[in-house]
Order: C-alpha cells, then structure tokens, then sequence
C-alpha cells in the first residue's frame, strides 16, 4: 500500500523559509511524477504549487516562481519544497501527490499546513 506523508509545516514570519518534505513508501519512489498543491484557507480547491515529472523536469505556479524549489532525491524516496520569501498569500494546506504517469494511480498525503505571520 502506497503512503505519501508530508512533514516540516509550520509558523513563520513574512520574508521567512520553510523546507516540505513528502515521504513516499510501499512503491517505487522513481516511477511518479510529484506535485505540491496547497489548499487556502476558504477555498474550496486545491492549487497546484510546483510539479517535478520523473525525468526531473520542474514547473511553477506564476504566484510562487522565483521563490519555491521543488525538488526530489529518489534515493531516499523523498520529495521537498523549499520555501523562501514566504508571503501571507502562501497560508495554506500543503498536500504532496504523487501520480503514475499514463496508468494514472495517484496518491495524496494528510497535508501539512503552512502559517504566514507576524
């Protein structure tokens, strides 16, 4: 059975960082495409944040470019977000998916949330 869990959520002022990671186990890290996506307090749907296919390739969402780096080490079956510049906007839930390219299994952890505040 496949589990996705997140960690490294937290309180941190405007201007700060944080670092998601997602622990992906019971499956072949290396096989799935990984998203962030986030859920703001009061919206009904989930946003993706950043995605990173299993060749490596990365995309952003407009509202996090330059700021957020997805990343994964498939050594340790681990995917991060390393959040700078963090802004009040960037209050959310943070879930972590992971999708089987062309079969189209995917799985999603608990979240993680994430607070902007002074």
């Amino acid at each position: 059975q496949v589990q996705v869990v997140e960690s490294g959520g937290g309180l941190v002022q405007p201007g700060g960082s944080l670092r998601l990671s997602c622990k992906v186990s019971g499956s072949i890290f290396s096989i799935y495409d990984m998203a962030w996506y986030r859920q703001a307090p009061g919206k009904e749907q989930r946003e993706p944040v950043a995605v990173i296919t299993t060749s490596g390739t990365t995309n952003y969402a407009d509202s996090v470019k330059g700021r957020f780096t997805i990343s994964r080490d498939n050594s340790k079956d681990t995917l991060y977000l390393q959040m700078n510049s963090l802004k009040r906007e960037d209050t959310a839930v943070y879930y972590c998916n992971a999708e089987e390219p062309i079969i189209g299994n995917d799985y999603w952890g608990q979240g993680t949330q994430v607070t902007v505040s002074s």
